[in-house]
């Protein structure tokens, strides 16, 4: 929602005419690509390096007993 507003309240500049448009044009352009871009960042790909860093793990050792088991042979 954030990027969607950030987007919409810049689009305006883009499309105007008239004094000073030229110079905030040259500065809304990089922003919105800066906003679409970290956006498309957040959502797909940080996410999937967070799923493979995940999925590789540490391998268990075979005699360790889980959590839950351990503390019900303690005393």
């Amino acid at each position: 929602m954030t990027a969607a507003v950030i987007i919409a309240g810049l689009m305006p500049i883009l499309w105007s005419h008239g004094a000073g448009a030229d110079v905030m044009k040259r500065i809304a352009t990089p922003m919105i690509g800066g906003v679409v871009t970290s956006t498309i960042m957040e959502l797909l790909v940080y996410p999937a390096i967070f799923y493979f860093w995940r999925q590789r793990g540490l391998p268990k050792a075979p005699n360790e007993l889980p959590l839950s088991a351990s503390r019900a042979l303690s005393p």
